[in-house]
């Protein structure tokens, strides 16, 4: 049986007034049943309060158009049909013919991840067209993961990143939407250039800022030891090494402390901007002190 070990924390950095960063975590599990866990992390863009609000509605609407899946199913429902299906198995349709009709549980989680955050696109953008004197721009980044089992489902608009840690190696699982990321894709310039290019900082995809947002959402099969690194740029960017982010989770045995530690870490890189973390670590459940 695996366990799901989780933490986050956040912080305002060095130079920035407020904290327009924020996350999310949440975890379903017990001795006789496989996970369920949310983790999200939201970085606001925007003047004033904007971009702190932006990523709050974010992250509210995600949770709350999820929220079900964490419900307490009842033990007695074995089975989880829509009156559709009910009616077809009552009317003796070829059982063959209905599974190929039925979408799959991996295709209705992407297609419910996928609504999530379309939603919290049009929460954010209604937000900024109704209080255009506070929003001015306001929008947010996303990225998060959506865990049943052993399959994490992993979703980002904008240059918040997941990471995944895995026998000592730390590789990137989203792919920023910025220019400098697309610019490197192009071959017009290097990793290494990107990360002091002039126009570092400026994203191509970003929740609030157009009616019908594009999303990238994968699927992965995790395993025992493996860790889920959720972060925004203000860690990225400041640590830059995945080797340093890497032995900073390694050298403590709770996902908390290693939390923490990423952040003063980044601070202690320059703090240039708001920090956010979540971590996510597959565990066997023997491993789990009683």
């Amino acid at each position: 049986m695996i366990w799901i070990e989780l933490a986050g924390w956040s912080d305002v950095g060095r130079r920035r007034e407020v904290n327009e960063d924020r996350l999310f975590y949440q975890v379903q599990q017990s001795s006789d049943t496989s996970p369920t866990a949310l983790c999200i992390v939201a970085d606001g863009v925007g003047g004033h309060l904007g971009g702190k609000v932006a990523s709050h509605w974010a992250v509210e609407t995600i949770k709350r158009e999820l929220a079900d899946l964490f419900i307490p199913q009842d033990p007695r429902a074995t089975l989880h049909l829509t009156q559709a299906e009910i009616q077809s198995l009552l009317a003796g349709e070829d059982d063959d013919e209905s599974t190929e009709r039925a979408p799959s549980f991996e295709a209705r989680s992407i297609s419910r991840i996928r609504t999530a955050i379309e939603k919290a696109n049009a929460a954010v953008r209604e937000y900024a067209l109704r209080r255009p004197d506070e929003a001015r721009g306001a929008g947010s980044t996303v990225t998060m993961v959506l865990l049943k089992g052993l399959r994490a489902y992993v979703a980002n608009v904008g240059d918040s990143r997941t990471y995944l840690l895995r026998n000592s190696r730390l590789a990137p699982l989203t792919h920023d939407h910025s220019l400098v990321a697309e610019l490197v894709s192009a071959g017009k310039i290097t990793p290494e250039q990107a990360l002091d290019h002039p126009q570092s900082n400026l994203i191509t995809r970003c929740l609030g800022y157009v009616d019908q947002i594009e999303v990238d959402i994968n699927a992965h099969d995790l395993c025992s030891g493996d860790c889920l690194l959720l972060c925004s740029d203000g860690l990225w960017d400041a640590l830059r090494d995945p080797g340093l982010m890497t032995r900073i989770i390694r050298s403590v045995p709770d996902l908390e402390t290693a939390a923490h530690r990423l952040v003063q870490a980044a601070n202690h890189s320059g703090g240039r901007d708001n920090i956010a973390v979540a971590l996510l670590r597959v565990k066997e459940r023997a491993d789990i002190p009683v």
